[in-house]
């Protein structure tokens, strides 16, 4: 024989094992479909994560409509440097995880694993951040329920109401967010998720990069326009 058994053609193990064939194609379409579905949920949810959050917005516009002058004044209150910092910190942390998910798709396993630590280590750092403004606010009395909040005109109440509660809602959604990132860091060390296989890393960035984008939002509205 010219041709050892074991050098045979895709064709030639089609001719004499046709299930070999058919089964192999069958289960890409599986995986495939599979995949497909994942993402398709993964936008879903998200979708109506920014139903959430736009009823929010459109609350925030309508009563900037009506106490313009008041929201204009409390926005001055407002620490601008630290939602700067956050603002950056979020940024780069998209970033890592773009990169970690590039990394994991080109099978370099540590260097996502470096991208994707530094994306939770700057998701922690937001809160840091986010608890050192919160309590220099409380620490000067600026919090719901607050005598010297409630002695203040009712758009500033209102605005600092605003403020918290979205700011608030936002930060659980980082905790939220980091949580999952945790999760997908001890999956891709145990080997879970692959260069084959890292479509729960791609939907974990996704839900990243919304926190992210809510953000982008939530900074000027607060702190830049006055």
């Amino acid at each position: 024989m010219n041709q050892k058994s074991g050098d045979r053609t895709l064709s030639e193990i089609a001719e004499t094992n046709p299930g070999a064939v058919s089964g192999e194609h069958e289960s890409e379409h599986v995986h495939h479909k599979d995949v497909v579905g994942a993402k398709m949920g993964m936008w879903l949810f998200l979708l109506t994560e920014l139903l959430l959050f736009t009823g929010l917005f459109l609350v925030y516009a309508v009563y900037r409509y009506y106490y313009t002058k008041d929201f204009q004044l409390a926005g001055y209150d407002t620490h601008i440097l630290f939602g700067t910092v956050n603002t950056m910190i979020l940024i780069t942390s998209s970033l890592t995880m773009v990169l970690s998910i590039a990394a994991i798709q080109r099978g370099k396993k540590w260097l996502c694993v470096t991208f994707l630590s530094s994306t939770i280590g700057l998701a922690l750092a937001f809160l840091v951040v986010k608890y050192v403004e919160w309590s220099t606010e409380i620490h000067a009395g600026i919090y719901p329920g607050s005598p010297t909040l409630l002695n203040k005109p009712d758009g500033v109440v209102l605005f600092y109401g605003l403020y918290y509660m979205m700011t608030g809602l936002h930060a659980l959604h980082v905790i939220a967010g980091m949580s999952i990132l945790v999760v997908m860091l001890i999956f891709v060390l145990r080997d879970k998720i692959t260069q084959e296989d890292h479509t729960k890393l791609e939907n974990a960035g996704l839900y990243w990069h919304l926190v992210d984008i809510i953000w982008i939002f939530l900074f000027p509205l607060f702190y830049l326009i006055n």
